[in-house]
């Protein structure tokens, strides 16, 4: 997936308005600063986010038991990987679809 179209994903899934030209290491920054912003003003949106994301609960928990990381930092990776994640699983599949012959499409 470009860093464009992750950007792009996290923008619409996150209900953000972040810049397409930004390198990844940027997005992680500014995603981070976000996550940190709702997790002291606005858990409830965060948790919903993290939830239709389909971050995983396990994961989360994880990494989140070490007490000198920042949480928003984890969480932002923990996105990121998610959405590189469902691209790679659509392209899977995109592949697979374009290998049956016409009569066995459906």
């Amino acid at each position: 997936m470009s860093a464009s179209k992750l950007i792009e994903t996290v923008n619409n899934e996150l209900s953000l308005d972040l810049p397409a030209n930004i390198t990844l290491v940027q997005l992680k920054e500014q995603l981070a600063a976000h996550i940190n912003h709702l997790i002291n003003h606005d858990f409830q949106k965060l948790v919903y986010y993290l939830y239709r994301i389909d971050v995983s609960e396990q994961k989360m928990k994880a990494l989140l038991q070490s007490p000198h990381q920042n949480a928003g930092e984890l969480i932002a990776q923990l996105i990121i990987d998610r959405q590189l994640e469902k691209q790679k699983t659509k392209e899977q599949f995109r592949k697979k679809e374009n290998n049956f012959d016409e009569e066995e499409k459906w």
